[in-house]
């Protein structure tokens, strides 16, 4: 009954459901391990959960995951740090966990220290390891709608404010990254309503800093040089929220009212119910990442057979920090 394995009877079903109700049973994590040589245990790497947001409704979302199918899951933040990455693995294998999910790889040596000790490895966001699954999400697809949309309430200057393709590495399959999708739906959406992409909107760098920047500063700053332009824009695509909330911030210094005097877009949707005013962002189905990853590596830990490749929607929000060009 507990496996939901095999017919059963309703009147058996509702016997045994009302023992386990009435004795608060809890299976045997112990006995079941040593039966299936398993440890019901999940490694979740992720790149820095206290900087940014996106990486704690992932990890919730792995662990209800996790906790539905009976598993723990085992967190370590590798900081942008190869050598912690490594060193997290091998606690990892240590603990003899089953699977381990990462957002985001490192270094393709450390994840390969998992397949020598038999440990099916997931990828989320970025595919960086040859012949590893992985869950993304088409970046594109919600960052042409964040153009069409300011488009569509007037703007033709408009400023795109995001992460450097240089910077960050690209899937191994497709040699594209995230920054490449996110700045190629900007220009090319730009381009498809007649509008001229000018290189002085264009800011690119890093999100954060892993070390000093919880706030937004890298937005900020980009929002200083660019209403500081002779011609400023009337628009920003900031793609993450983080740097949205920075660009908001120096708007706010400068005494600029949004979306009066100029509108804002962000990325990712994890700030940007909280932010003020409420900000229209591209949301990534942080929810869905997280329980499908999960579902390819219990896939592959009971059957060894998974999807290579699984791509998710984003979808553009529309908030309060967007409008009318005046």
């Amino acid at each position: 009954v507990l496996k939901k394995q095999g017919y059963v009877s309703e009147e058996a079903r509702a016997k045994v459901l009302a023992a386990v109700e009435s004795t608060r049973y809890r299976p045997n994590v112990m006995a079941r391990s040593l039966r299936t040589q398993r440890t019901f245990t999940i490694g979740l790497m992720l790149t820095a959960i206290t900087v940014n947001p996106f990486f704690v409704e992932l990890a919730h979302a792995v662990e209800l995951s996790a906790i539905a199918a009976g598993y723990r899951v085992v967190i370590f933040n590798h900081g942008g740090n190869e050598d912690y990455e490594r060193h997290g693995i091998e606690n990892f294998i240590a603990q003899r966990v089953d699977a381990v999910l990462f957002c985001t790889t490192l270094s393709r040596d450390n994840v390969e220290l998992l397949a020598v000790a038999g440990i099916p490895a997931i990828e989320i966001e970025r595919s960086s390891t040859p012949g590893v699954p992985h869950v993304r999400v088409d970046n594109y697809v919600g960052a042409r709608e964040a153009i069409d949309h300011l488009v569509s309430l007037g703007h033709e200057r408009i400023a795109f404010v995001g992460g450097d393709p240089k910077l960050y590495p690209h899937d191994v399959a497709r040699q594209r990254s995230v920054e490449d999708d996110r700045i190629a739906a900007y220009q090319d959406g730009m381009r498809a309503h007649g509008l001229q992409v000018d290189d002085e909107l264009v800011r690119l760098g890093i999100y954060y800093d892993f070390e000093n920047d919880v706030s937004g500063e890298e937005g900020s700053r980009h929002a200083e040089a660019l209403m500081a332009l002779a011609n400023p824009p009337t628009a920003i695509f900031a793609t993450c929220d983080i740097l949205a909330a920075g660009v908001l911030r120096a708007l706010y210094r400068a005494g600029k009212r949004v979306p009066e005097d100029i509108s804002v877009v962000g990325f990712d949707d994890t700030l940007a119910p909280y932010l003020s005013p409420e900000l229209t962002t591209v949301g990534q189905p942080l929810a869905d990442l997280g329980k499908h990853a999960f579902e390819m590596a219990l896939a592959a830990i009971e059957h060894g057979d998974h999807p290579t490749e699984l791509v998710l929607p984003s979808a553009l929000t529309v908030r309060q920090s967007t409008g009318l060009r005046l």
